[in-house]
């Protein structure tokens, strides 16, 4: 049985994204957005969910998270 994966690449004027997710995973996760709390919340949909995740988020952290969140969502969201 192959695995469920998905890899997108989302990249704005606020924020570049590298995302891969196997739904049929074991939990695993490298997630890095440079917000301590969104990692350590979205490395819980990974294990809780058993789902591997592999996430670089680079945004403009210096204005505020919002582009960075908001752009990890619809990333996801994919």
């Amino acid at each position: 049985m192959s695995k469920r994966e998905a890899i997108v690449n989302r990249k704005t004027a606020e924020t570049e994204i590298e995302l891969k997710v196997v739904i049929d995973g074991e939990g695993l996760f490298d997630i890095e957005t440079g917000l301590g709390f969104f990692d350590h919340m979205l490395s819980q949909i990974a294990r809780h969910g058993v789902f591997d995740i592999s996430l670089k988020a680079k945004g403009d952290l210096h204005v505020d998270a919002h582009h960075t969140v908001e752009d990890v969502g619809i990333t996801l969201g994919q």
